[in-house]
C-alpha cells in the first residue's frame, strides 16, 4: 500500500471486483465508519482531494474510487457494460470490499445518478445519502421532457450519445480545447491536466463517454423514491443541471431531506467551493452515524 505525496498524503488501494481492478484513494482511521465517494464525467477519485481530508479528520474512514471505465484495469469494451445497474453494484462491491454492511454515500455528477439509483434499490445499505449537483434522475427527466430549459441544457449529452467517435473527436480536438472549456475555470489547473492525460490514454474516454451512451434514451436513469436521510446540495451557475430540476427533486425523497441552493457557485461543487460543502457534508453523516 503506497502512500500519495500530493499535499494530502492519501493512501492509494486497488480494490478487485470480478475480473476488474480499480484503483481508489483512502484516508481516515480503518476503524472508522466507511464513506464511499463517487466521481462524475470527466473526473476521478482525485475530485474529492479537498473533501477526503475533512472526512478523515471527521473520524470517518472515506474512500474514492476511479470508477469503470476511468480505472485502466476496469475497462470493458461493450457500452452495455456501463448501464447503471452495473456501476450500482461496483458500488456496493466497493464498500463489501472494506468490510461495509451499511455506510454513507457521498456522490457527484454521474456519480449522483449511481447514487439516486443504489439508494432507491438498496435502501437497507445505506446510513446516509449526499449528493452534489445531480437532481433525482426521475426529477431531472421530467424537465428535459418538456423541452425547455433543461432539454437545451443536456445538448452536450445528446453529442456524446453520437456514434462513430464524433464526440471523441470532439473533445480532443485542438488540445482537448472543448474538454478544458468544460471546466468552466473552476477546477485547479493542475488537476484539468491531469484528467485530461488520463483521458486522453487508448480507450479512456470512449471508455466514459459509455456511460452516457448505455441508457436507452438520454439520462434515462432508473431510480426509484428515496428512503434514506438526504442531503443535497447544487449551485445556482450549473450551466448542466438547471433549478427546476434541482427544486423538484424533494418530491422523490420520502425520508429525511435537506436542500441547500449555493448561490454563485458553479457546477463544480467538491473542487470549487470544498470550505461550503465539506462542513454540510461532515453534519449530515454526524447526525446520522
Amino acid at each position: 500500500m503506497a502512500t500519495d505525496t500530493s499535499p494530502h498524503p492519501f493512501e492509494r488501494l486497488e480494490i478487485r471486483v470480478g475480473p476488474y481492478t480499480y484503483d481508489a484513494l483512502a484516508a481516515g482511521p480503518a476503524d472508522g465508519e466507511f464513506v464511499l465517494l463517487l466521481h462524475g464525467w470527466p473526473e476521478f477519485a482525485d475530485s474529492w482531494s479537498q473533501v477526503l481530508p475533512a472526512l478523515a479528520a471527521a473520524g470517518y474512514r472515506a474512500v474514492a474510487v476511479d470508477q469503470r471505465g476511468y480505472s485502466p484495469g476496469a475497462r470493458p469494451a461493450q457500452v452495455t457494460d456501463y448501464a447503471v445497474p452495473e456501476l450500482v453494484a461496483d458500488a456496493l462491491a466497493f464498500a463489501d470490499s472494506q468490510g461495509a454492511g451499511r455506510f454513507h454515500l457521498v456522490s457527484h455528477d454521474w456519480g449522483g445518478m449511481v447514487a439516486w439509483a443504489l439508494a432507491g434499490a438498496h435502501p437497507d445499505r445505506l446510513k446516509s445519502l449526499t449528493v452534489l449537483a445531480t437532481p433525482h434522475p426521475t426529477a431531472l427527466g421530467r424537465e428535459a421532457a418538456k423541452g425547455t430549459d433543461q432539454y437545451k441544457r443536456q445538448d452536450y449529452v445528446r453529442l456524446f450519445r453520437t456514434p462513430g467517435g464524433v464526440a471523441e473527436e470532439t473533445l480532443l480536438a485542438d488540445g482537448a480545447a472543448w474538454l478544458r472549456a468544460a471546466y468552466g475555470g473552476k477546477v485547479p489547473a493542475p488537476l484539468v491536466d491531469a484528467n485530461i492525460r488520463r483521458l486522453s490514454e487508448p480507450g479512456a474516454l470512449t471508455a466514459t463517454l459509455n456511460w452516457y451512451r448505455a441508457p436507452e434514451e438520454t439520462l434515462a436513469v432508473p431510480a426509484g423514491r428515496i428512503s434514506v436521510p438526504t442531503l443535497y446540495m447544487w449551485g445556482s451557475e450549473d450551466i448542466a443541471l438547471g433549478r427546476a430540476a434541482a427544486e423538484a427533486t424533494g418530491e422523490w425523497v420520502d425520508g429525511p431531506y435537506r436542500f441547500e441552493t449555493l448561490e454563485g457557485v458553479s457546477h463544480w461543487l467538491p473542487e470549487e467551493v470544498p470550505d461550503q460543502v465539506n462542513p454540510a457534508i461532515v453534519e449530515h453523516l454526524g447526525r446520522y452515524s
